[in-house]
This record gives structure tokens, C-alpha cells and sequence, in this order.
């Protein structure tokens, strides 16, 4: 164990050590924005919205499509890649549900984004292409498949009754798409930190030449985290067809940016190797916490694309420059 993963401070009694200090603080965030949006309805409204439950509740089940596709997002990240196809991805899947329909819809949605994954894990481990600029150019594909599925013209499907109960149900009040999220983040929980898969990732974001040299298959690792990252790019563009009972053109693109921003605001490395899944929910808390708040404030969208830019920015100077930890 390095001196880095030894050191330890304490806070109120928490024990704050390096890998989960980036989690304390955008906690501590999050807390921050609940109470400057609190005050700020208090001042202008009377009352204290942001910390009602049905306000709560509303804002996790929209963070849920994020957080699904934050999760894919990491994995990519944790190897050290970084996959940018994830906004045409999310929109071919929610079209091609739609399109499918009946029982095959969630099922065909799924498939395109495996689909996708498959083709970005290819590029980057097989052919060795940098996965900035090839799942730069498989977006691109993408894009022009769904304008000649469509000739151009919005889809003129609709979600089905399942995709619409997953997305906006609910059971015992709790919105279902929370528990889909949910369901995720277990998956992700376990495959991170109790199968080989995971510990492959991380010892790959650390060093893949070294990982190759100690047996692991890298090549069919990177491969799995990308299809990993389409099949819930896929699961976030069904479910977000069924809230909005139908797909659009562009409809992933606001996701892309917030997703990277949430996975890098939890402490993942953006250089790979290191980062726990509980700091992504964490961030995307946060992200769509900040959005909920720059909204009631009137921001405009290009201010909070602004804000999203300059937290990734702020991400990197913190985390890019500091030393790997061996996992």
C-alpha cells in the first residue's frame, strides 16, 4: 500500500482518506446547493420546495436516466477511454424501441446499444485507435443512420405501455425508474468490486501494459466496459422514450457532458485506475441538484453549459495532474 492510500485525516469523527475525500466534498456540495436553492424559494416563493419529498423523489427519478448512463460512462473511464458516442447511442436506441414496438422494444433498444459498445470496444482494443477520436466518429455514424432511418423527419412512434410504466410508474410511491437506477448501481457495485472483471478494469485504467503481463486479457476487458457503457446508454434511451412517450432526434445530447461531469465530480481518475462508484451517484446528485436550482433561478441553458464546463475543467486540473494509485 502506498503512502498516498495510508494517509488519513479526520473529520467530525469520519475517517476522510484520499479515495473517498472526493466524495465528502461533493457531498458537503450537495448540501450546499439544497440550502442556497432552499433559500432562494424562500425568499421569492414563501416556501421550502427543494426539501420536500415529492420534490426529492421527482428530481432522482430525472437523475435516474443520467445515473444509468453514468454508470456506462465509468467503466470506460475507469480503463483510462472515454467514450463519446453515448449522444446518438441513447437516441438510436429510444428511436429503434419505438419504432420496433410491442414485447422486442426494450429488448431491440438494448441490443443497438450492446451493439454500439461492441463496435467502440473494437476500435479501441483491436485496432488501437484513440477512443476520443473513434467513438467521436461512431457517433457520427450513428447521426446519419437515424436521419436515413427517418429521412429526416422527427419518429412518429410511440414508447409502449412497459417502457412508459418503467419510466414514469410507480411502486409504493416511489418512482420506478429509481429503482431501475438502483438496480443498476448494484450490478455496478458488484461487478467493480467483487468480480475480476472489475479488478481487471481498475488494474488496466492503472497500467495496461502491466495488466497484460500478469494475464489479464485486456483487449477483451476494454471490449466488455465499452459494450458494458452502450447497454446502458440503450437502457437510458428506452426509459427516457418512455417519459417523454416518444423519441426525437438529439434527445441523448444533453447527457454527454453531465454524465462525464458527475463521473469525474464522484473522484474517478480521469486518467483511469481509480474511483468508487458510490462518488458517481454522488455526483450525479449533484449535477442534476445544480440544474433543478439553476432552472428555478432562471439560468439560461448556455450559463449552465457554461457551469458544467468549468466543474469538468476544475476536475481535471484536481485529479488529472495527481499519481495513480495502485488499487
Amino acid at each position: 500500500m502506498s503512502s498516498l492510500e495510508s494517509t488519513e485525516t479526520k473529520r467530525f469523527g469520519i475517517s476522510i482518506t484520499p479515495e473517498n475525500k472526493p466524495i465528502v466534498i461533493a457531498s458537503g456540495f450537495v448540501l450546499v446547493i439544497l440550502a442556497i436553492g432552499t433559500g432562494y424559494t424562500l425568499a421569492t416563493q414563501g416556501t421550502a420546495t427543494l426539501l420536500s419529498p415529492t420534490y426529492l423523489l421527482q428530481q432522482l427519478q430525472v437523475g435516474s436516466f443520467l445515473g444509468i448512463v453514468a454508470a456506462g460512462m465509468m467503466l470506460v473511464i475507469l480503463l483510462g477511454h472515454i467514450d463519446l458516442s453515448v449522444p446518438w447511442t441513447v437516441a438510436a436506441s429510444a428511436m429503434m424501441a419505438t419504432a420496433v414496438g410491442g414485447p422486442a422494444a426494450i429488448p431491440v433498444g438494448l441490443t443497438v446499444g450492446l451493439t454500439v459498445g461492441l463496435v467502440n470496444g473494437f476500435g479501441v482494443a483491436y485496432l488501437r485507435i484513440p477512443s476520443m477520436i473513434f467513438t467521436l466518429g461512431v457517433n457520427a455514424v450513428m447521426r446519419g443512420l437515424m436521419v436515413a432511418h427517418t429521412g429526416g423527419f422527427a419518429p412518429q412512434t410511440a414508447a409502449t405501455d412497459l417502457m412508459q410504466w418503467l419510466a414514469v410508474g410507480k411502486v409504493l410511491g416511489i418512482p420506478v425508474a429509481i429503482l431501475v437506477w438502483a438496480a443498476v448501481s448494484v450490478g455496478m457495485t458488484v461487478l467493480l468490486s467483487r468480480s475480476a472483471v472489475g479488478k481487471s478494469i481498475y488494474m488496466i485504467g492503472n497500467r495496461e501494459a502491466a495488466a497484460y503481463l500478469a494475464g489479464i486479457p485486456t483487449r477483451r476487458v476494454i471490449v466488455a466496459a465499452f459494450a458494458l457503457c452502450g447497454m446502458a446508454s440503450g437502457l437510458a434511451g428506452t426509459l427516457l422514450a418512455g417519459y417523454s412517450t416518444k423519441a426525437y432526434q438529439g434527445m441523448g445530447d444533453a447527457y454527454l457532458l453531465p454524465a462525464i461531469a458527475a463521473v469525474v465530480i464522484g473522484g474517478t481518475h480521469i486518467l483511469g485506475g481509480r474511483g468508487r462508484y458510490l462518488g458517481t451517484v454522488v455526483g450525479v446528485i449533484l449535477v442534476v441538484l445544480l440544474n433543478s436550482v439553476l432552472s428555478i433561478m432562471q439560468l439560461p441553458e448556455a450559463g449552465r453549459q457554461v457551469i458544467y464546463g468549468c466543474v469538468i475543467i476544475l476536475m481535471l486540473l484536481v485529479y488529472g495532474r495527481g499519481q495513480k494509485v495502485t488499487q
